[in-house]
């Protein structure tokens, strides 16, 4: 792989991973109220809101680590994927002036996709321990 492309998937992993990781603690900090707006707001179980908390956290910092880079990247395509057909979609890509349209979630989803099928190595802790068992 040649060194300019790596270098344009570790910044898409650094960019996804602390986007979701942000992502993450902010609905973590105010998890009652992310729970409830699951629930009465977009119909959905309340095991769905902290499924998708502890996957933006938990996802965005193994991005960030470089720990199973295409998994991780994956989890978080699913949960794009999840935020477009099941809130955002019937808002708009723009949104309707009280809520943000889905074009964040389509460019996060890009990134979760680019590394799901490009993996990225460069500074990465899996190819550290990959390199030390050899």
């Amino acid at each position: 792989m040649s060194r300019r492309l790596e270098w344009g998937l570790f910044l898409a992993r650094l960019i996804l991973g602390g986007t979701m990781l942000a992502h993450g603690i902010q609905k973590f900090k105010m998890l009652d109220l992310v729970v409830n707006m699951f629930t009465e707001n977009f119909g959905l179980p309340s095991f769905f809101a902290y499924a998708t908390a502890i996957v933006e956290t938990v996802a965005g910092l193994a991005l960030i680590l470089g720990l199973f880079v295409q998994y991780s990247a994956a989890l978080l395509g699913l949960v794009m994927v999840g935020a477009i057909v099941t809130v955002k979609f019937s808002i708009g890509f723009f949104g309707n002036g009280q809520m943000p349209g889905y074009e964040l979630d389509l460019a996060l989803l890009g990134l979760a996709i680019v590394l799901t099928l490009g993996g990225s190595r460069l500074f990465a802790v899996s190819s550290l321990l990959k390199s030390n068992k050899k």
